[in-house]
C-alpha cells in the first residue's frame, strides 16, 4: 500500500501519472492482483478482506485525483507563463490595413477635384421626385426613367438614383459661380457582375455667369483627369444622351488590360467606357431659376473605376467583405 501511495505522490508529469495509474488501477495492476486473493481467502474472513481492499482503493483513488489536478495546475502555470506577453512591449511583428478598394478610388477622386478648387457637397440619401427627376429634365412618363430602376417609398419618396439631386440642391441655394463635386451611395433595382443595389458615384458640376464655360473645358478637365487615374491611355468622347445635359457625351479609355489591342474586358473594341458628361441643358437652369448660366457636369461610378484601377472582375466582391480579396490591398 506505501509503495503505491509513493509511486503516486513521486510522479511529476501526467505522463508518469498515467504509466502510475496502468501499474495500480489497470486491469493487471496491483489493485486487480489483490482483489484475485479474494478466492483464496477462507469464508469467515471475505468480508473484512474486501472492505480493506476497497478502503485502500478509495484512498489511492483519492490520492491520484489530488495529484492529478495538482500536476494540470502546475503544467497550466508553467504553459501561462511561457506564453505570457507584455503588451507594454514594441513588437517588430505588425500587420498592415489598407483603406477598402471603394473607399480608396473615392478618396482619390476627390482628392483631384478638391486640388482644382472643387468643394465637396452632399445631400440626402432618400430624395423627392422633383430633385432626383423633374428638376433634371426628367418630368412624369419620361422614357430615360426607364434607365433607372428606383426604389420607391410608400409615400412617394424615393433611394436616390444618383448624386445629381446635390447638384440641383447647391443651386438653389446659392448663385453661380459654383465649383463642386458630390460624392456618395446612390442605389437602383439591379444586380449582377457589374451592378449592385448600392454602389458609389461622384458627380461635378461647374457653372459660371454668362457663357465662361462649355464643352472644351470639360473635356480638358476629364482628360486630364483620366490620365491622372490610368496613366498614359487614349481618351475619346462619343456622342450619347442625358436628359440633363446637351450635348452630351460617353467618355472612353483606351482599355487598360490590352492597350487598346482588344481583348474579352473590352469585348475586342479596344475601349473601355468609364463616365458620362455634357453641358448643362438650358431646363435644368430654368427649373432652379438661373439666368444667363453656362455648365457642364459629369458622373462616374466609382466601383467601377476601382474594379479597373485593381483589375477586379465581379463588382460583387467589392461588397462581400471577403478578407482574401481585401488582404490584396495592404
Amino acid at each position: 500500500m506505501e509503495n503505491m501511495k509513493n509511486s503516486i505522490i513521486n510522479c511529476a508529469t501526467l505522463d508518469e501519472l498515467e504509466k502510475v495509474r496502468v501499474e495500480i488501477f489497470g486491469k493487471k495492476g496491483a489493485l486487480a492482483a489483490e482483489f484475485a486473493k479474494l478466492k483464496s481467502v477462507p469464508g469467515p474472513e471475505k468480508k473484512a478482506f474486501a472492505e480493506g481492499l476497497n478502503k485502500q482503493k478509495a484512498e489511492l483513488q483519492r490520492l491520484f485525483d489530488e495529484k492529478m489536478e495538482e500536476i494540470k495546475a502546475l503544467e497550466l502555470a508553467k504553459r501561462l507563463k511561457s506564453e505570457a506577453i507584455d503588451v507594454s512591449l514594441y513588437s517588430s511583428i505588425s500587420h498592415k490595413g489598407a483603406l477598402h478598394p471603394v473607399k480608396d478610388t473615392m478618396d482619390r477622386i476627390v482628392d483631384y477635384f478638391t486640388a482644382l478648387n472643387f468643394s465637396v457637397e452632399s445631400g440626402p440619401m432618400a430624395e423627392d421626385d422633383f430633385h432626383n427627376f423633374e428638376a433634371l429634365n426628367l418630368p412624369k412618363n419620361h422614357p430615360a426613367r426607364d434607365m433607372q430602376d428606383t426604389f420607391y417609398f410608400s409615400d412617394g419618396s424615393l433611394l436616390r438614383t444618383h448624386t445629381s439631386p446635390v447638384q440641383i440642391r447647391t443651386m438653389m441655394k446659392g448663385e453661380a459661380p459654383i465649383r463642386i463635386i458630390a460624392p456618395g451611395a446612390v442605389f437602383r433595382r439591379d444586380y449582377d457582375l457589374t451592378h449592385t443595389p448600392m454602389f458609389h458615384q461622384v458627380e461635378g458640376l461647374v457653372v459660371e455667369k454668362g457663357d465662361k464655360v462649355g464643352f472644351a473645358h470639360l473635356k480638358w478637365i476629364l482628360t486630364d483627369f483620366l490620365h491622372e487615374m490610368f496613366g498614359d491611355v487614349e481618351v475619346r468622347f462619343r456622342p450619347s444622351f442625358f436628359p440633363f445635359t446637351e450635348p452630351s457625351a460617353e467618355v472612353d479609355i483606351s482599355c487598360i488590360f490590352c492597350e487598346g489591342k482588344g481583348c474579352r474586358v473590352c469585348s475586342h473594341t479596344g475601349w473601355l467606357e468609364v463616365l458620362g458628361c455634357g453641358v448643362v441643358d438650358p431646363n435644368v437652369f430654368e427649373a432652379v431659376g438661373y439666368k444667363d448660366v453656362s455648365g457642364y457636369a459629369f458622373g462616374l461610378g466609382v466601383e467601377r473605376f476601382a474594379m479597373l484601377i485593381h483589375k477586379i472582375p465581379d463588382l460583387r466582391s467589392l461588397f462581400e467583405g471577403d478578407i482574401r480579396l481585401l488582404e490584396q490591398f495592404r
